[in-house]
């Protein structure tokens, strides 16, 4: 009771804390056991050294559950942008082929503006996914987000693949909309679509990245707040 008495009371202060956890970690270290405690930036900078050191680098499985959370994030915003322009188009007062139409005689305007909501929503959707496997992997976040963009190029060649020898009805994945259409024949390798598809891959490569180094940033506030650097 005396003790915890005096380890609550007013008496009590931080410092008197730090000093008996650095007495015990000085014992542990004479029986072989490293230090928990650390003092000074160095020696605190030191330490997120060689967590880095030891645990840092590319996690292929953080990465992937990256991937999943992108491929998600897609999905769902590009079905909450279509509901969205379904929307607008039911409160014009246009039927279907009206509006069809319509878009079909400014059709400049409309592929913009729709390459730039595609555009956004593959950012979103790469930023999500980097985060969680920044967020997962603690260490390494632009790693990270590399790899989960490195994820989205394998899938999406093994679909093309798979779709090119087996036909567009295996082709699945790919109609979800969720993947870059990579472009296998010949027929298909136009100038606009492999500009297409180096803005995708620019896009969603920035977006794995930021999202990687965000989600590595909570671990670091973590350590500044513990560690003090």
């Amino acid at each position: 009771m005396n003790a915890r008495h005096e380890a609550t009371g007013p008496d009590y202060d931080r410092a008197d804390s730090r000093a008996s956890y650095r007495e015990s970690a000085d014992r542990g270290r004479g029986d072989g056991a490293e230090a928990a405690y650390v003092d000074g930036p160095e020696d605190r900078r030191t330490v997120v050294g060689r967590e880095k050191e030891k645990y840092g680098g590319v996690k292929i499985g953080s990465a992937f559950f990256g991937w999943l959370t992108a491929t998600g994030a897609a999905v769902l915003l590009i079905a909450l942008a279509s509901a969205i322009g379904a929307a607008i188009g039911a409160n014009t007062g246009l039927s279907p082929d009206e509006a069809a139409g319509a878009a079909a005689q400014d059709a400049a305007t409309a592929g913009i503006v729709g390459a730039i909501v595609l555009a956004v929503i593959l950012f979103i959707a790469y930023y999500c996914g980097g985060y969680v496997a920044g967020r997962m992997a603690r260490f390494n976040g632009m790693k990270q987000g590399i790899a989960v963009w490195i994820w989205a190029v394998v899938i999406a060649i093994i679909i093309a693949v798979v779709g090119a020898v087996a036909g567009s009805q295996a082709n699945v994945l790919a109609n979800m909309n969720a993947f870059p259409n990579i472009p296998m024949g010949a027929d298909q390798m136009t100038t606009t679509a492999l500009i297409t598809l180096l803005v995708i891959a620019a896009v969603t490569l920035a977006g794995a990245i930021l999202g990687g180094l965000a989600g590595m940033r909570f671990h670091r506030k973590v350590d500044k707040e513990g560690l003090g650097v």
